[in-house]
């Protein structure tokens, strides 16, 4: 059999580029560039409103679809028709479901039925090319096909055996996400190593009495916050620095050779003279004792009770509203996100946890957001920002459907990190705390206070703090301010 002829290199009909052309597109020979360029931009047919590669010409002289005119649907997924997601002769969906079948099967042919779930959050995605590339690039999916064919145990225990990096942390909380294995959080998890690390460091009387702080008292706060879903990385780094802050008291108190059931006030107040910085997170410990009756009812130092720094004036706070609002260079998620921090005091954090079902739209297009217990009605041009964000809500994991966030994160089943958000504002000249002071204190200034707490999600305490700073006059505010730019 004769080799097939190689065609002639001429110019491209819609790029110019001098290459081999081998398609015609809209009666013209274009390049192989220009011919995936087309295959990617399929849209609406005027003669059938299919979604297709328009690459003819119909009776009106219009582009229209292959089947509209009359032509070979070369464009066509050979499994399904389809062409508005093309990868090789198929559609991303059908080579999606193709390959993630042959992934997932086990020693039976079928789908191992454990990682059914899997499966179904694969093939679902909006967006199968990524998920191919995925495949194609990543270690991941081989690790999740020695599972199908049951090489590797589909557990914990698994993971803890391998290395610990990214793509394995990705798929560990691929597999929590889609119920495959119960919740794990994995900066929690490294806890309990460490702990077991710094017992080991310690006398045996001393690693007894911190074990069992650390473990009834610290990590079942870290354990109930992670049920809640409000953990965050700042709590388990002052759980750590807690647990660090004991050991080296009671360290202390050997060197000293006292016995931590006979420490009196005036032990404590020495460690505090000594160790300054230190004396503050001795208090859980300090409790924990005298609930348990280890110890005295003994007090350590206390942070001075100051009030709010409030360093952002109105006009500059506004300033950051109006910015936020109309820079369309700005990604639309920080732009909802910061306006959220500015207008409503929320903090970053609680902002960057909230859900989708937080946000509600009726049948005449008001807007609410729920940021506690009370909806709010959002004004204009926010709520039309905040509807645009529903449609399309940032970088989410392609298998964390159903997407329940209302800022989706690129892991599996979390939501988008503070810190993304946090940078891109600060990237700005917005410091989200100082955005939040701000809005907090005009607030204040403007409603009851048991309104501020309801609507906000404040907790009396606070918003009754916040409300006798507003109180106060602008002479002080700006004292406070000056006082402030100075340090």
């Amino acid at each position: 059999m004769s080799p097939r002829p190689r065609l002639p290199r001429q110019d491209c009909a819609h790029c110019g580029r001098h290459d081999r052309c081998t398609r015609i597109v809209l009666e013209e020979a274009v390049c192989q560039r220009c011919t995936l360029r087309f295959a990617r931009t399929a849209q609406p047919c005027p003669g059938c409103a299919n979604i297709r590669v328009l690459a003819f010409y119909d009776a009106d002289r219009r582009p229209a679809c292959a089947p509209c005119t009359g032509n070979e649907a070369v464009y066509a997924c050979t499994a399904c028709g389809r062409e508005d997601s093309p990868w090789g002769r198929l559609c991303g969906h059908c080579a999606l479901k193709e390959k993630t079948t042959a992934l997932l099967s086990g020693p039976d042919g079928g789908i191992n039925p454990r990682l059914r779930p899997v499966y179904e959050a694969l093939i679902s995605g909006p967006r199968p090319q990524t998920t191919l590339y995925w495949f194609t690039r990543s270690t991941g999916p081989a690790t999740l096909g020695a599972m199908a064919r049951g090489e590797l145990d589909i557990s914990h225990a698994t993971f803890d055996t391998l290395p610990a990096d990214r793509t394995n942390t990705y798929l560990r909380d691929l597999l929590t996400a889609t119920g495959v294995l119960p919740p794990f959080h994995a900066e929690l998890e490294r806890v309990s190593p460490w702990l077991e690390e710094l017992l080991g460091t310690l006398p045996a009387g001393q690693s007894e009495v911190l074990a069992r702080f650390a473990r009834w008292q610290v990590l079942s706060r870290l354990r109930r916050q992670e049920q809640h879903g409000t953990l965050t990385h700042g709590a388990i780094s002052a759980a750590r620095a807690t647990i660090v802050v004991t050991a080296r008291f009671m360290n202390w108190l050997t060197e000293h050779g006292t016995d931590l059931a006979d420490i009196e006030q005036g032990d404590l107040d020495r460690f505090a003279e000594e160790h300054r910085a230190r004396a503050l997170a001795l208090r859980p410990f300090l409790a924990w004792c005298a609930r348990t009756g280890l110890g005295g009812d003994l007090s350590a130092a206390t942070r001075p009770t100051t009030q709010p720094a409030v360093t952002l004036s109105d006009e500059d706070r506004w300033s950051h509203v109006q910015l936020l609002l109309h820079d369309d260079t700005i990604r639309l998620y920080a732009r909802v996100a910061g306006l959220f921090v500015l207008l409503y005091a929320q903090p970053l954090a609680r902002v960057c946890r909230m859900r989708a079902d937080q946000i509600t739209v009726d049948a005449v297009g008001v807007t609410t957001a729920t940021f506690d217990t009370f909806p709010v009605e959002l004004p204009g041009p926010l709520d039309r920002l905040v509807r645009t964000h529903l449609t399309r809500r940032g970088q989410a994991s392609y298998v964390s459907r159903p997407d329940t966030w209302l800022f989706p994160g690129g892991i599996p089943g979390k939501h988008l990190a503070t810190e993304n958000v946090r940078a891109q504002l600060v990237e700005r000249g917005i410091q989200p705390m100082a955005a939040r002071n701000a809005a907090m204190f005009q607030l204040a200034a403007s409603m009851p206070t048991p309104i501020l707490a309801e609507v906000l999600g404040l907790a009396p305490n606070t918003a009754t703090r916040w409300a006798a700073l507003a109180s106060r006059d602008w002479s002080a505010y700006t004292a406070q301010r000056d006082t402030h730019l100075r340090r």
